[in-house]
């Protein structure tokens, strides 16, 4: 059992990350998994937890913080207007079952490849938000038919093995089916909702009675790290979604890109490298 005073680190670190990933959730509408995730990974690995299991664990407490930061940030971008409800009654129910089948397989899946699956979805999605593509679109509108449900049903499913809130994905896509990054970043909010709480549950169950799990753990999902990131993400994502009304689209895009980037290289560094 470490000391208290060996867990202050981690204990400011997760502190940290609550903060920023706040931010981020209402910045970007990325509901904070993309810095909570690489963060909890290189803490757990700093006090020894295993490597099979550290981004698993990592995984499923970011999908549980996210719960209470995508209510925060739902309300935050709805009562700027910037919620599309039909589109959030559309897509919902396949992000919803994607992040069933997401969480399912991940647990089957080892650390490396789950940290290399973030790495390359986190680079990719840089690149398109860096680039001047503003004005690219793969389609005006979203699709209906049969590809309609495949587009949510897979950025369900790759975001509950990531550990993130949808809007890493889900952002970029829908720019990509000419929808207003302000309206995309605040709908996938509500896919954030609907992506962390089958997730979370499915890695708890998932991860049940695990002898390597470290201390204050209900299956994957580490109550600690629960406790100390989620409230400091929820009264931090509000000052995120003020500042993302502040900022012109193109800052917005470029700001997001830059932050992916940076994860995207540590993540494949992990994976690959070390």
């Amino acid at each position: 059992m470490e000391s208290s005073a060996a867990l202050l680190p981690l204990v400011f670190a997760m502190l940290l990350t609550g903060v920023v990933g706040g931010l981020l959730a209402g910045l970007l509408g990325v509901g904070g998994g993309i810095v909570i995730v690489p963060v909890l990974d290189t803490a757990l690995g700093i006090y020894g937890v295993d490597p099979a299991i550290r981004m698993h664990v990592a995984v499923a407490t970011s999908l549980a913080t996210i719960i209470p930061t995508s209510i925060s940030s739902v309300r935050a971008h709805h009562s700027k207007g910037a919620v599309d409800g039909a589109l959030a009654r559309y897509w919902g129910p396949w992000v919803f079952a994607g992040s069933i089948v997401g969480a399912t397989l991940a647990a089957q899946s080892g650390g490396g490849v789950l940290s290399a699956l973030f790495g390359v979805v986190a680079l990719l999605v840089a690149l398109k938000m860096m680039l001047p593509l503003q004005d690219v679109f793969i389609r005006d509108g979203v699709p209906r038919g049969l590809l309609g449900p495949a587009i949510p049903l897979g950025i369900g499913g790759l975001s509950s093995m990531m550990g993130i809130g949808g809007g890493t994905l889900s952002v970029p896509v829908l720019t990509l089916l000419n929808q207003p990054i302000h309206r995309a970043v605040g709908t996938a909010a509500v896919f954030g909702l609907l992506i962390s709480l089958p997730g979370a549950l499915g890695y708890m169950l998932s991860g049940w009675g695990d002898s390597r799990l470290p201390p204050g753990s209900l299956g994957y999902v580490n109550l600690i790290g629960l406790i100390l990131i989620a409230p400091l993400t929820v009264l931090t994502a509000p000052l995120g979604a003020r500042l993302a009304h502040r900022l012109g689209q193109r800052q917005l895009s470029l700001a997001f890109g830059v932050f992916l980037l940076l994860v995207a290289v540590r993540m494949l560094y992990r994976s690959f490298i070390a």
